[in-house]
């Protein structure tokens, strides 16, 4: 019998938020994921790492639910989010924010509008409130005073970092980032890196990071997450891939050539 979602977190330093075992996903004849186990700890940056295609993307879909896994669990807070319904996951999202790839800001709102989005849905506050939330998210992404622009007036970059205030806007516990630099300069990557700690460190969230980008990686990661052929090759910190004597590890590390 599926446990009831909780309506609040209860995290403790010795407790996990996230306890996944024998994760398995596949596609047709593809198997993505082959029995992945992870544990994601309060208040750390777990970074996903892994060439294109092996699965980073749907891990990380598996943390909220938007794809269930063909077998295995994800347990959050003591309730595995597998065998719930769209109904029972909606609490559980609550203490969730994803930033996706494009960001997905909302073309036809503002960037006030965007941002002003989930604490709509999820919590009671008069505009006031709202409005004041709103500028102290973008403030924190170093945008402040552009609530009246459209998304189309924003470089790529900007996108980001509005997609970054409107994930933290809700105050989440966990936010999981899918490829959070794609398509952006080494500068702005940067910044985005920057930001992504200094919202870690400000609003004590928990964040699990999906990139091949190493300088964010670098710059973010609590522990680090290798994943090749559906399953971890390797799970510590970055002192300790850089010390692996995991080969394949040790040339996606070093940017080499692909062998394959």
């Amino acid at each position: 019998m599926t446990e009831p979602a909780p309506s609040a977190p209860h995290a403790a330093e010795n407790e996990p938020v996230f306890r996944v075992r024998g994760l398995r996903k596949s596609y047709g004849e593809k198997r993505v994921l082959d029995g992945i186990d992870f544990e994601v700890w309060p208040g750390e940056c777990l970074v996903i790492l892994g060439r294109s295609g092996t699965g980073k993307s749907v891990t990380l879909r598996q943390l909220n639910g938007l794809e269930t896994p063909d077998a295995g669990s994800v347990v959050f807070h003591g309730t595995d989010l597998t065998g719930l319904s769209e109904r029972e996951l909606f609490p559980v999202r609550r203490h969730m924010a994803m930033l996706f790839q494009g960001g997905a800001l909302f073309d036809s709102m503002t960037v006030y509008e965007n941002v002003a989005f989930p604490l709509r849905e999820h919590d009671e506050l008069d505009e006031k409130a709202i409005a004041a939330k709103v500028a102290e998210k973008l403030e924190l992404v170093g945008l402040p005073g552009i609530e009246s622009k459209m998304p189309a007036a924003l470089s790529g970059g900007m996108r980001k970092r509005v997609a970054l205030a409107r994930s933290l806007a809700a105050e989440p516990e966990v936010v999981l980032f899918d490829e959070p630099t794609t398509g952006l300069d080494p500068m702005t990557s940067a910044t985005i890196a920057h930001l992504i700690a200094t919202a870690q460190k400000k609003a004590r969230t928990t964040s699990v990071v999906v990139t091949h980008d190493l300088p964010l990686a670098r710059a973010i990661a609590s522990r680090l997450a290798f994943l090749d052929q559906g399953r971890f090759r390797f799970v510590g910190t970055w002192d300790e891939a850089q010390g692996s004597e995991d080969p394949l590890l040790r040339r996606f590390l070093a940017g080499e050539r692909d062998e394959e």
